[in-house]
């Protein structure tokens, strides 16, 4: 999560992430730094395996990077986690901005009708344990995997009509309850 909590680095790992394969030149100008800038920040990502080498589109000259996976889940077991997942957040959030508002003004008033029913907001609230969080979050990566790695496959192997979708989760379980009990108010 440190690794990801600079702007540069998560533009770079964004930009790869919806690109595909990209050299540190052809990064530098869209992450506003200098081809050895990215070049660093690039070698920091692989440190933890955020990218690697996309080997196949090297030709010994130039060194193409691609992003290891299509997302990051933020998974935080301790206190130094927890801090690290803050820096993210705020990173993440200075960075991208008010995406919402930038899609409900820029998409929203152009969207086909059949695309804006499935389009917006859900507010679910559930009762379930942490092992039961967990099943649920695993059966939501289950369930996104195949068309998250649809983003690679050939152009003929993708249906027609198929466009990007951007979907934003936040997890957000109450805290437990100050005199000890459990469940609802």
């Amino acid at each position: 999560m440190r690794a990801l909590a600079h702007p540069t680095r998560l533009a770079i790992l964004t930009r790869l992430q919806q690109e595909g394969p990209q050299t540190a030149t052809g990064l530098s100008q869209h992450v506003e730094a200098s081809p050895s800038v990215t070049s660093w920040h690039l070698r920091h990502l692989a440190k933890y395996g955020l990218v690697r080498d996309a080997e196949a589109l090297g030709n010994g000259r130039e060194r193409w990077w691609q992003a290891a996976s299509r997302g990051f889940r933020v998974v935080v077991d301790d206190e130094a986690g927890r801090q690290a997942a803050r820096a993210l957040r705020d990173t993440l959030d200075e960075a991208e901005g008010d995406q919402v508002g930038t899609w409900r003004r820029e998409v929203e008033p152009h969207l086909e009708l059949e695309w804006l029913a499935l389009s917006g907001l859900s507010n679910t609230t559930f009762l379930a344990t942490r092992e039961e969080l967990e099943q649920v979050e695993d059966a939501i990566e289950e369930l996104l995997a195949p068309y998250v790695l649809r983003k690679d496959a050939p152009a003929d192997e993708i249906p027609d009509g198929a466009r990007l979708v951007r979907i934003r989760r936040h997890v957000l379980p109450a805290a437990a309850e100050q005199d000890g009990e459990n469940g609802p108010a």
